[in-house]
């Protein structure tokens, strides 16, 4: 795995044969001489970027490109090193490969999520396998909530004004429990004890609280309720009805179900839903240098990519087995996707063309189609999207973890989105407190994290550690920042993606709940 974009905590100690990206190297020489000039930081943990006058944050890149963690100049023009047997019958190693120029950032997301026609057919989905599917149809009220007028008070169902006289129901020493259904019409005068949540009986007028109210003996046997003031009509009584009727519309086709959700089918009389499948990903980490315990040692790093993807993706909505790793050999590669049920496959790292990048080769080998060829984007340019068969796609990331992070958030949460009938989330915008580097050419994405300003409300704080090779920036982040070419001053409003377990993040955004009808129409993610 000599991915184009591999280092730091999964190569930095890999490729040293490779030159730098320029862009990176300037970037992390400007850092470094920076910080030589100013001292060191007096931060450790991740932070802001320090703005200058007028001038970019202090901190910038986060570390000097590492070997393997730098782009190969070649993918930055257009073309690449050497992949797969040339024509002529050249050995991998001197067969150079000409690729496309790599597709702008904001299209590469639009070809992600119109990868596929719309999502899987619905099926009807028991409630506890529901929880992150997409409804299909709206949820309406299957019964009148409540389906019946229920006591929201422990104390006495009562009839008419006070005082009452208080009734023992046969073998109810208790009165009416919840649960029970009253055998008997409540007459006018009378009371009985009741628990929260149980039915009224017929007749009755009102529920008194059992702090409000006091039992007295009568002389001739009997006792007898009083209240300290009247008792209004319908008070802590629930009435049939109250929350919905039966036929009611509770939520529209293209809602998340949430925990919530299910707790209302539930109570609506639902014991499954009509849901789209949760999208089924695997993933594949490649590499013969990765480590899965322990420190590293005698060249060898560890797995960063492979502990991180699995959550992320659930975090996203999708069902992922555990991450297989997989060595630097051709046949293994071809083997593990030929075999492959999964809807969306997910590579890290090999999707440069260094001599043991698999996965340009093993495209071609399986006939897949290319839709994405590279991106116009750091940090992870070498990022790729490839249809297997019909609704059938592999996302290619590169080996660098943050590329890694860019390479979901561009390519793979749009196509699994779209699967998964799943709307974009509200559009986000937030100025930022201080400036961020540009790429001449490309678009940056940047760990922020949110901050309430004095001028500006809620800003995003652009973080240190935010290199290719680097996740402590995005550990403590709250979004990326979609930085355009050129870069942003302080101030400038920037789009964010949000993370999936960021404060801000719905699954879906606003238009789940604002929305009614075709979840998967012109506001979804296939038109």
């Amino acid at each position: 795995m000599t991915d184009g974009e591999t280092g730091g905590a999964l190569g930095a100690a890999r490729d040293d044969r490779r030159g730098g990206d320029p862009f990176e190297d300037a970037l992390a020489l400007a850092n470094h001489t920076r910080a030589a000039a100013t001292g060191p930081a007096r931060r450790p943990d991740p932070g802001p970027a320090t703005p200058s006058a007028g001038g970019p944050p202090t901190a910038g890149s986060g570390a000097a490109p590492t070997a393997r963690g730098s782009h190969d100049p070649d993918a930055a023009t257009g073309s690449s090193g050497p992949s797969g047997p040339a024509e002529d019958g050249r050995p991998p190693s001197s067969a150079p490969r000409r690729r496309p120029p790599t597709t702008p950032w904001q299209r590469a997301r639009d070809l992600a999520a119109h990868a596929v026609p719309g999502p899987p057919a619905p099926v009807a989905t028991p409630l506890a396998a529901a929880l992150g599917r997409t409804l299909a149809v709206p949820l309406t009220a299957l019964t009148d909530l409540p389906s019946f007028d229920t006591s929201a008070m422990d104390g006495w169902a009562v009839s008419g004004p006070g005082p009452w006289r208080v009734d023992r129901p046969k073998g109810a020493a208790a009165g009416i429990l919840a649960g029970q259904a009253p055998a008997e019409a409540l007459q006018d005068g009378r009371a009985i004890a009741i628990a929260t949540g149980a039915r009224l009986p017929s007749g009755a007028t009102a529920v008194l609280r059992s702090e409000h109210g006091e039992v007295r003996e009568l002389p001739g046997g009997g006792r007898q309720l009083h209240a300290p003031r009247p008792v209004p009509p319908g008070q802590d009584i629930r009435p049939r009805g109250q929350e919905c009727r039966r036929g009611d519309h509770l939520l529209p086709a293209g809602a998340l179900v949430t925990p919530a959700v299910l707790g209302l089918a539930a109570a609506a009389g639902y014991d499954e839903l009509t849901a789209y499948p949760l999208p089924r990903a695997e993933v594949f980490v490649l590499g013969d240098e990765l480590l899965d315990r322990g420190l590293p040692q005698a060249g060898r790093i560890r797995d960063a990519l492979g502990p991180m993807l699995g959550p992320w993706l659930q975090a996203l909505g999708v069902t992922a087995a555990a991450p297989r790793h997989l060595a630097d050999d051709a046949d293994t590669l071809y083997a593990a996707l030929a075999e492959s049920t999964a809807t969306v496959v997910i590579t890290t790292g090999g999707t440069a063309a260094g001599p043991v990048d698999h996965v340009h080769p093993t495209l071609r080998r399986l006939g897949a189609e290319v839709l994405v060829d590279g991106v116009a984007v750091r940090p992870g340019h070498p990022m790729l999207l490839a249809r297997l068969a019909p609704r059938r796609h592999l996302v290619g990331l590169p080996g660098n973890p943050l590329a890694a992070v860019s390479g979901l958030c561009t390519l793979a949460e749009p196509l699994l989105r779209a699967l998964a009938a799943r709307r974009p989330p509200a559009p986000c915008r937030t100025p930022l407190t201080a400036p961020v580097h540009g790429h001449p050419h490309d678009t940056r994405l940047v760990p922020v994290a949110y901050r309430d300003d004095e001028r500006y409300g809620l800003t995003a704080e652009p973080l240190h550690f935010h290199g290719p090779a680097m996740l402590r920036g995005i550990a403590a982040a709250d979004a990326l920042a979609v930085v355009p070419p050129g870069g942003a001053q302080r101030g400038t409003e920037l789009e964010l993606l949000e993370l999936p377990w960021s404060a801000g993040w719905s699954g879906g955004g606003s238009a789940d709940r604002a929305a009614f009808g075709d979840p998967f129409g012109p506001a979804g993610g296939v038109a």
